[in-house]
């Protein structure tokens, strides 16, 4: 029982739920969005909806509908998110480090300074 109960209280598996359950929940908004973007697609040249397209007697309507879809919410996906994130991630990497993030100097760099202000020091004495 101790196993299990490690098993559950793991780290991993309590995020990959809250991944999953977030997931689920996005893939609502995604799908409601995909219904917008068919709609509006339906009013420029009529309903894009293939379901009842039956040529030789194959189902191949519903597949190119949910292609359509697929494609819809892979564009949204990019650009909407993958896209985005990648562009501040290259922004945070090549931003200049401000004072306060600046490294620390190194142990050469501070023995060195040291070191000529002590020399500035006796040159003036």
């Amino acid at each position: 029982m101790k196993g299990f109960k490690n098993f559950l209280m793991r780290g991993n598996l309590i995020d990959m739920a809250v991944a999953f359950i977030m997931g689920t929940a996005f893939a609502t908004v995604v799908k409601s969005f995909t219904t917008i973007i068919l709609d509006l697609l339906g009013k420029l040249g009529g309903t894009p909806n293939f379901s009842g397209w039956v040529p030789g007697g194959i189902h191949v309507g519903a597949f190119i509908t949910d292609a359509i879809a697929f494609l819809i919410i892979a564009a949204v996906l990019y650009f909407g998110i993958v896209k985005p994130v990648e562009i501040a991630s290259e922004h945070r990497k090549s931003g200049k480090l401000s004072e306060e993030e600046a490294p620390a100097p190194s142990s050469e760099d501070l023995l060195t300074e040291i070191r000529d202000l002590l020399a500035a020091q006796n040159c003036t004495e």
